[in-house]
């Protein structure tokens, strides 16, 4: 509805995902011109906001936190949520074979839609034990023991990426939030040089403040190759902001799959 004054590459009109850092629960918001991309006004909205954050979040980690290669062999934690459906999609474009984990059937038989090749159950199976062979690349979600575990999995020149710690929810005292720091492992240097493995981290937060050409790169790219038809986010469910509440839940319970938005 405006633009500031130095704001060349957009005008009044323009339908657009924007990075609202938070404050994203509002009619209007402002956000730095880097912030944005440009959208078809045609495109649905709830895959436009799945754009804006997890395939941008998958994008950055996948294609420029680290790189995924044809052909790698890769392990995606929680991979029927937003950002792990829109990690399956890219690393499908690149040849790899693909685990994933879910906690449930339903989710299973979605990842297998989706293209992942082995899809585990981590609440009755141990993904480390089924998986069977050297990892090139783990993009983990879920911090802790998975974490640990995860990083034993990678071969020679493996990559480990990790961009949250949903497993921190359970840990509701002090002594329950040291255990779960601990849970981590302990690493140091030379674990990483001899055998050329490599960890990074992602919080787009700190892109969006400190790297904001990065954070335009990657959103440009993602509404690129959403209108080239390469990728195509999944939407779980739209809700109005009266439901703001079952939105929460449904989050909170992990019973929603690909991206859920809140609508006016």
């Amino acid at each position: 509805e405006a633009i500031g004054e130095k704001v060349r590459n957009y005008k009044i009109g323009d339908r657009v995902i924007a990075f609202t850092r938070f404050g994203g629960y509002a009619t209007h918001v402002i956000t730095d011109a880097q912030g944005v991309a440009k959208i078809a006004d045609d495109y649905p909205v709830g895959k436009a906001l799945a754009l804006g954050v997890q395939y941008t979040t998958a994008y950055f980690s996948a294609e420029m936190a680290s790189t995924v290669y044809p052909g790698d062999k890769v392990l995606i934690q929680a991979a029927a949520g937003g950002v792990g459906t829109a990690l399956v999609q890219l690393c499908k474009l690149k040849g790899c074979k693909i685990y994933g984990t879910a906690g449930s059937q339903k989710k299973l038989d979605y990842l297998k839609e989706q293209g992942v090749d082995v899809a585990i159950n981590y609440r009755r199976e141990d993904f480390s034990e089924v998986i069977d062979e050297k990892i090139d690349i783990v993009f983990d979600s879920i911090g802790g023991k998975t974490f640990k575990k995860g990083f034993k999995l990678l071969g020679e020149g493996g990559r480990m990426v990790s961009y949250g710690a949903a497993s921190q929810l359970d840990a509701n005292n002090f002594f329950s939030k040291v255990r779960f720091g601990l849970s981590f492992g302990f690493y140091h240097p030379v674990q990483f040089i001899m055998h050329s493995k490599s960890l990074s981290g992602v919080n787009m937060l700190r892109i969006a403040d400190f790297k904001k050409d990065l954070l335009q790169h990657a959103m440009e790219h993602v509404v690129k190759l959403a209108n080239e038809g390469k990728i195509d986010p999944h939407v779980g469910g739209l809700y109005s902001i009266d439901q703001l509440n079952e939105a929460h839940a449904a989050l909170e319970n992990r019973g929603t799959m690909g991206k859920i938005g809140i609508t006016w």
